[in-house]
Formats: C-alpha cells, sequence, structure tokens
C-alpha cells in the first residue's frame, strides 16, 4: 500500500457522510466528478474499493465502513480542537449544523437561532429538516432537535422552546355538517385528517384527563405527513386535525378554524436539543448550549 495524505481522507469520508457525490462536492467546494476522481486516487493507493457507485446511490464497501468508522472520529476530534481556539478570539465563530424535524425547526428552533445569530454574528448555522429519525453523528451534525422520548439515552438533552399543547380543530363550515364530539371516543365517527409517519405507521392522537390517558386511532379520507399541510386541509373543511396548538392561535382568534376537546389536552414536554456526551465540546454547539439555558 502507498503512502496516502491523510488530509487527502476528507474526500472519502465527505462522500461516506453524505453517502452522496453531489453533496459532498458541494460541501468541499468541488465537482462531483474531480470528487470522484479523487475518491478513486484514494481507493488505488490504498488498494481496496471504499465505495460502490451506481447511477443513483453510494454505499460503502465493508474496507470503506470500517475505515470510516476508524477515521471519522480521529477528523471530529481534529475539527473541534480547531473550533477550541475560538475562546481565545472572545466570540464563537464557524458553522452549528443541526438537524430537526419540520414542526420543531418551525416551532422552537428557528425562533432561538434568530437570536443566537444576532448575538454572535460569526457564527453560520444551518438546519437541515429531517422529519426521519437521523443518526446525527453519523450524518456530521453537532446537534438534533426532536421530543424527548425520541432521544436516545446516550444523549444529553437540553428543553427548547418550552412546553406544548395539542389542539384538535376544524372548519366553522365542518361543524355545521357535524356534530362536535364531546370526548375523545366520539372522533371515531367523525372524518379526521391523518398522519402518517416515515416509517409508514400512523399516528393515533393522545389524549389525557383527570388521570385518564386515551388514543384513538382516527379514520378519514385524507392522509399526510406534513402538519402545515393538515391545517390547510382543515381550514378546507376535509376533516379534524390533530395539531400544535401554536400552529394555529392566530387561527382560532380570528375565527377560520374552531377548536374541540381542548379539556383532553394537557400541555407537555416539548422539545429538546440533544447532541453526544462528548466530554469537550465544539465551542459554537457550547455557546448555542449556554445561549439556551440563559433566561431569556
Amino acid at each position: 500500500m502507498k503512502r496516502i495524505d491523510p488530509a487527502a481522507l476528507s474526500a472519502f469520508l465527505s462522500v461516506a457522510t453524505h453517502r452522496s457525490f453531489r453533496k459532498a462536492a458541494a460541501e468541499l467546494g468541488v465537482t462531483p466528478s474531480a470528487l470522484s476522481h479523487a475518491l478513486r486516487g484514494i481507493e488505488a493507493r490504498l488498494g481496496v474499493r471504499l465505495v460502490n457507485r451506481t447511477t443513483r446511490s453510494v454505499a460503502l464497501t465493508e474496507a470503506g465502513e470500517r475505515l470510516y468508522a476508524r477515521v471519522r472520529p480521529a477528523f471530529l476530534d481534529i475539527r473541534d480542537a480547531l473550533e477550541d481556539l475560538n475562546a481565545f478570539r472572545g466570540q464563537p465563530m464557524g458553522t452549528l449544523r443541526l438537524n430537526a424535524a419540520r414542526q420543531s425547526a418551525h416551532l422552537a428552533l428557528l425562533p432561538v437561532v434568530a437570536r443566537f445569530l444576532r448575538a454572535y454574528p460569526d457564527v453560520r448555522v444551518e438546519i437541515r429538516v429531517d422529519d426521519a429519525l437521523t443518526d446525527i453523528v453519523g450524518q456530521g451534525f453537532d446537534a438534533g432537535v426532536r421530543f424527548g422520548e425520541a432521544v436516545a439515552a446516550d444523549m444529553v438533552a437540553v428543553p427548547l422552546g418550552g412546553k406544548q399543547r395539542s389542539a384538535v380543530v376544524a372548519s366553522p363550515g365542518f361543524f355545521a355538517r357535524h356534530v362536535a364530539p364531546a370526548s375523545p371516543q366520539d372522533l371515531r365517527g367523525l372524518p379526521c385528517v391523518r398522519f402518517r409517519f416515515s416509517s409508514g405507521s400512523f399516528y393515533r392522537w393522545e389524549f389525557e384527563k383527570d388521570g385518564e390517558e386515551v388514543l384513538v386511532e382516527v379514520e378519514g379520507p385524507l392522509t399526510m405527513n406534513d402538519q402545515g399541510l393538515m391545517v390547510d386541509a382543515a381550514l378546507a373543511g376535509v376533516g379534524l386535525a390533530y395539531v400544535f396548538e401554536a400552529q394555529v392561535s392566530s387561527l382560532l382568534d380570528e375565527g377560520r378554524l374552531v377548536r374541540v376537546l381542548e379539556d383532553w389536552c394537557p400541555p407537555y414536554a416539548g422539545f429538546f436539543l440533544y447532541y453526544p456526551s462528548r466530554r469537550q465540546l465544539p465551542s459554537v454547539l457550547r455557546a448555542f448550549v449556554d445561549f439556551i439555558k440563559a433566561p431569556v
């Protein structure tokens, strides 16, 4: 095996992280063809194939997976060591990469990030919206934002955005045609807008009152995977929608939507910022965590 410059492995690491030559090339500021040529050079020097390429996908070989698992932590340590030099500048610098589900990004993350960027003008933040649970370490993110129950036990979790509350809503026209439900069980006879997870399963609507918890698997003519569109469907009179209260508060005030079962929807723990429990945090992530914890 010929000697290889460790810095050259950045091309392999980017392709392995993104599983895409196009995305890796954009990150490195080169063309996909130049990146592919560089990777072939690395493979030739190492004498093993690291990546299986097809016209639509990129997959690591067994050798590629082993190299990625060994080399990536070392590169992360180098990146963190360089970012720690920000402590000598007085203000954090660099890019903070965050992964969040769509509604957590809209309701909790973006308002905080906007204030954070005003406080730290030398920081750049990249938010990747992904409703599926993502391996934030394997995909190169500094942190993620999800509900508490979705956060792995080996992660550090910090509350973000306060408590949330759900709301069951429909249009006034809908209730001109249907009787409003008096209890969660009454939903079974009404058309509802269903939510399907990326896993393929349907979300069962959750209710609680006086210590009684009820899960209802609703039925209805429309299924979606975006809560913003579910609000639009409710406005159009398609059916009842189960969404975040913060999404529809202004529509309720305007009378464009009507709320039911409010006494069955208590507040609950909301979103959390989570990150690996490494001893040394990158300075820009440490600044963001401290910013979240600080009183507004």
